[in-house]
Formats: structure tokens, C-alpha cells, sequence
């Protein structure tokens, strides 16, 4: 296997250019009618191809075999993967889980996705897919694609090496992974285990948010994302090429490793993100602004102002509020919010959010601070700020309804009692006493 060194260049949505192979680019075209080292030329289209220049995303692939080479796919097992998200009805019921247990047996990061929630429909190209993912081995000689959807893979806990197309990544808990629609990848684990979350993105590509009057610095820095240089395999072998067509599962037999592109130029690639450079923005006077302030990534919708998913994270921070109750406020929203914890506590929770779980508040159920929460924060001292450390928690929310998947709803991490940590909370109303 003959792997180019790890190294990376940093951007966002800006044109790359990159060689495994002094002189693998063609010079002044794309697609030259004899190409260097005899690779074949590739178009790899993330968009339609008359979206507007700014948020065109193609790249040109300069490889050793085209990406038709392979057999026929056949169906195969979805494993705990579904795109059916109308199998079982919807809850209004505020919803938890515990994080998924360590695999008994081997499985790799296919095998061990597990689908927990979603909406939309990938033939339409609207919704997402949410899945955890727990894996205690690489991807032996098997790679994956998905065409449904781009994957936004937040690591929670151990390594994970992404040998992609592009290039290769190497990802640690609390940084992210973005691998587009189509590109194919093996994950190998860095760790004796690994898991996560797994955000897979039917609609309008992530993209950085507008910062409107926050100005031209905060938030998530464009020069923090790093996409990866070209490296390649030239290997051959009896192979496994694993697709994920229409929410089904598809197995195709290769005679070498799709990873193959020696060289590639464009906007359309792999990247990762450390969470830990999130430039957090907070009030510094009164009053909570609103969650959008931890914006990382977003897919827009056809309608101004409302995206179809954000990926919200709220790092170690300040708060500094005067006459304010600190912790996130009780609220009903008209979007809803699947959250993971991936490090430490988080601020709205005494107990039972642990690390790689996740909960589900769907449109307008009510959620907010547990009682023992509200107790602490109703009466501390605002005199002095609260330092928010050792934690990273992140939110996907989404304009339409996350329905909760059968396995999910019948899952024994499921917390059934989750409704008990609101109970306790206490009437403090007085007519008499303002």
C-alpha cells in the first residue's frame, strides 16, 4: 500500500490543487486527451452543474482506474440502518438515551452504524439521517459510500483514520469529519475502540454561516478547516465496495482499491474541524441570545433564514450575565433538536446526559434545566462569571419533525424514567409576594 505522508492544507469552499505525483495535474484543461502517468481523467460533481460559481462544489479526479471499474452491486444486509422513517409514530415525549455499548463481536464503523432518528427522504434529497456508530475494528479491505448524502461524523471517542479518495484524514474525539455524497473511504481505528455520531446530510452541502452583525471574525474560523492532500493505493486484490443507495445497503465486488487518485484539483473534498477552535460568542451584559450563536455548519433551505440542518456546539465558555439565569432557559421551539454530549458534563444536566448519549426534543415539547439544575443556578452568585470547562456537547437541529427510528424507541438505552429530572421542580408563584 503506498500512502503519501499526512499533510494538510487549510480552507474553506476555496479551490484545491494537489498531487501525489510531481506532475500528475494537467496543465491548462481538465480533461487532456493524453493525461500524465497514463491516469484517467474524473469529474466528481457535489452540486448541479449550473449552481452558481460561489456555490458550485466539483472536483477533478486524476486516477489510476475510472470508478465504473467494478461488478454488478447486489443488495446486502442494512444491518441497524434505516432510511424509513415513518415505520413507528412519532412522540412528542421528551426523549433519551445512554451511549451504545462496546461491540461483543468484531464490527467495523459499516457495521456499526446504528440508525436513531431522521426525516426527509434521500431519493428527494431533503432530511437527514441521524446514526451513532461503535466499532472495534477497521475496514479490512472493504470501502463505503454513501450516495444519499454527505456525512458529518463527530467523533466521541477514540481515533479514527479516514483514507478517502482525496486523501487521508486522521480525526480525534472532539474534532469533526465531513466526508461529501459519493466520495469513497475506509475507516481504520486508531484505538482499540470507537464511537460517535453520525449526521448523513440529504439536502444542500454544510456550509459556513453568514456572520452577519457579528462581523468578519468569530464563530467558526474559515482557516480552522483542513481538507487533505492526494495520496493513493495502487493495489489489487479481491475487494468489497459498499454503497448506500436510497437508505439501503449495496455490495459490489472491485479487483483493487478504489482509493486510486493519484492527483485532483477543485472544491468538492473531505475535511475535519477541531470543535475546540469554536470562537464562542456570548452576551456580556443581560439575557441569553439565541443558540444560533454556536453555529458551525449549516444546510440551507429554499426558504431565507431557515436551514434544513444546523450543527450547533457549545464548547467550554464564560458566562458572564448579570441579573440572568445562567444555564440554557426553559423553551419550546418550532425546530427540533437532537443533542450529544461528546466530552465531560453539560451545563443544563445534574445527571444521566453521559457522553456519547443522545436525547431528542421534537417541535414544541418543552425542555430546559432538570430541577436540581435550576435550584443551583436560581440561587448563585452573579457577582463572579461561571466558567464552563471540560465539556463539549453539540445539538443537530432541523426545521422539520426527527422521527425516532423503531430500533431507537425499543432500544434498551432508551431512559424511560428521562421525564422524572423535571418533577422535582418546585412552585415558587405568590400572588401576595412580587
Amino acid at each position: 500500500m503506498d500512502i503519501v505522508a499526512l499533510r494538510y492544507q487549510s480552507g474553506f469552499g476555496n479551490e484545491f490543487a494537489t498531487e501525489a505525483l510531481a506532475g500528475a495535474l494537467p496543465v491548462g484543461q481538465n480533461s487532456p486527451q493524453k493525461t500524465p502517468y497514463g491516469l484517467y481523467a474524473e469529474q466528481l460533481s457535489g452540486t448541479a452543474f449550473t449552481a452558481p460559481r460561489g456555490a458550485n462544489r466539483r472536483s477533478w479526479l486524476y486516477r489510476i482506474r475510472p470508478a465504473a471499474v467494478h461488478r454488478p452491486f447486489k443488495r446486502s444486509d442494512n444491518g441497524r440502518i434505516t432510511h424509513r422513517f415513518d415505520d413507528v409514530e412519532a412522540t412528542p415525549n421528551q426523549l433519551r438515551w445512554d451511549p451504545l455499548p462496546i461491540p461483543a463481536e468484531p464490527q467495523d464503523f459499516v457495521q456499526g452504524l446504528v440508525t436513531m432518528a431522521g426525516n426527509g427522504d434521500p431519493g428527494s434529497q431533503s432530511g437527514c439521517g441521524i446514526h451513532l456508530y461503535a466499532a472495534n475494528r477497521s475496514m479490512e479491505d472493504r470501502y463505503f459510500y454513501s450516495a444519499d448524502g454527505e456525512m458529518l461524523i463527530v467523533l466521541q471517542h477514540g481515533r479514527l483514520r479516514f483514507d478517502t479518495e482525496l486523501g487521508a484524514i486522521e480525526a480525534e474525539p472532539q474534532e469533526i469529519v465531513v466526508i461529501p455524497r459519493g466520495v469513497r473511504f475506509r475507516v481504520e481505528l486508531l484505538d482499540r475502540d470507537a464511537g460517535g455520531y453520525v449526521c448523513e446530510n440529504y439536502g444542500a452541502l454544510f456550509r459556513l454561516p453568514d456572520l452577519g452583525p457579528i462581523g468578519s471574525n468569530g464563530l467558526a474560523n474559515p482557516r480552522d478547516f483542513q481538507t487533505p492532500t492526494a495520496a493513493y493505493e495502487d493495489r489489487s486484490g479481491s475487494f468489497e465496495l459498499v454503497a448506500k443507495f436510497m437508505g439501503n445497503l449495496w455490495s459490489a465486488e472491485i479487483g483493487h482499491s478504489p482509493l486510486d487518485v493519484v492527483a485532483w484539483h477543485g472544491t468538492y473534498a473531505p475535511y475535519k474541524y477541531d470543535l475546540r477552535r469554536f470562537n464562542a460568542i456570548g452576551s456580556i451584559s443581560y439575557d441569553h441570545p439565541d443558540p444560533s450563536i454556536f453555529l458551525v455548519l449549516q444546510s440551507m433551505s429554499d426558504t431565507p433564514g431557515v436551514d434544513t440542518i444546523d450543527f450547533v456546539v457549545f464548547p467550554p465558555r464564560i458566562l458572564a450575565m448579570q441579573h440572568t439565569f445562567r444555564p440554557p432557559w426553559f423553551h419550546r421551539n418550532v425546530a427540533s433538536e437532537f443533542m450529544g454530549l461528546i466530552h465531560g458534563a453539560y451545563d443544563a444536566k445534574a445527571e444521566g446526559f453521559l457522553p456519547g448519549g443522545a436525547s431528542l426534543h421534537n417541535c414544541m415539547s418543552g425542555h430546559g434545566p432538570d430541577a436540581q439544575t435550576f435550584e443551583r443556578a436560581a440561587g448563585a452568585d452573579l457577582s463572579k462569571p461561571d466558567y464552563i470547562k471540560d465539556t463539549m456537547a453539540f445539538m443537530f437541529e432541523t426545521r422539520c419533525i426527527i422521527r425516532p427510528s423503531r430500533h431507537a424507541l425499543e432500544s434498551s438505552q432508551l431512559q424511560a424514567e428521562y421525564f422524572h429530572c423535571w418533577q422535582g421542580l418546585k412552585k415558587h408563584f405568590d400572588p401576595q409576594k412580587r
